[in-house]
């Protein structure tokens, strides 16, 4: 039997900024970013700080890649819904606040945001997206290139590997098929386990620290309490965005077929036909039918 294990949200904000459990990570994003990552070290800065509220989950972490090159790498795990926005702004903020004062800005630091969502994020049928930024040309559309002395000032091969990189993950498309490494790792952060099977890097390693037979009662206490107020948030999100779009929508549909009913008893009304058949029509009172005027529509 498949043991359930901690979530990849609590991990995040309890366990995996341990530098003993580095590796769970490291296989993470070796097998997302396809390279080899190895953390240097989780950065205590303003953006990486834990929220008042309890709900800020996320990790700022140096790491090195497998060409050598220093990169910030942000994981966060959300259910929020101004996300595309809010990425942008915390990319930015990571940015400014590891930029040294008076360094030059060939020292900025490249910096790649992994997000886990938990919602869907946008209209599309993957589960795993990349966003990356370039420079086309509007005239002939040909590709923005760095000149060999940028190259060799900013030690990089294309002006993208100077701009953030975003990686959204929709656990909600996953089909739950694992057909590669990745969707190993996507199937245990959808489900919150891990099959006997998975070979991926770094899930041996989180199968053994993230399991919740493993807490002590006063841990097992704060992360049932976490879930709880999991539960309670995806509630409110149901009652309060989805019911109130629906309700929207069905608001806007009937404002919709009124506002057509007025404007066809206005042109008939300016045709020239009377107002008894205009009513019989349309459902629309005399009154109505005699205070009707086109361009107020």
């Amino acid at each position: 039997m498949t043991r359930k294990l901690i979530s990849f949200d609590w991990a995040i904000k309890k366990i995996l900024r341990s530098k003993a459990n580095f590796g769970i990570l490291e296989g993470f994003l070796s097998e997302l970013l396809m390279t080899d990552i190895r953390i240097l070290e989780v950065l205590d800065s303003e953006s990486n700080q834990e929220a008042q509220d309890n709900k800020f989950n996320r990790v700022d972490i140096k790491v090195k890649d497998g060409d050598q090159r220093i990169i910030i790498i942000e994981v966060q795990y959300s259910r929020e819904l101004d996300y595309l926005q809010r990425i942008l702004y915390a990319s930015s903020k990571v940015i400014s606040e590891h930029l040294e004062k008076g360094a030059a800005y060939a020292d900025v630091s490249k910096v790649i945001s992994v997000n886990i969502l938990h919602f869907d994020l946008g209209k599309g049928d993957d589960y795993v997206y990349h966003g990356t930024t370039r420079f086309i040309g509007l005239h002939n559309h040909s590709e923005l290139q760095l000149s060999a002395e940028q190259k060799k000032l900013y030690q990089v091969k294309k002006i993208a590997d100077l701009y953030p990189e975003y990686y959204l993950i929709e656990l909600r498309n996953f089909n739950d098929v694992a057909k590669d490494a990745l969707d190993e790792w996507i199937y245990f952060l959808k489900n919150e386990e891990i099959k006997n099977k998975f070979n991926a890097r770094g899930l041996k390693q989180a199968k053994e620290v993230l399991d919740v037979l493993k807490m002590d009662s006063t841990e097992r206490l704060a992360y049932e309490r976490h879930q709880e107020q999991l539960h309670y948030e995806a509630s409110m999100y149901e009652s309060t965005y989805v019911l109130g779009k629906e309700e929207g929508i069905v608001i806007g549909e009937d404002r919709g077929i009124q506002k057509g009913v007025l404007m066809t008893a206005a042109k008939l009304k300016q045709a020239g036909i009377d107002s008894e058949t205009i009513a019989a029509a349309t459902g629309l009172s005399m009154a109505q039918i005699a205070s009707l005027n086109l361009t107020d529509i």
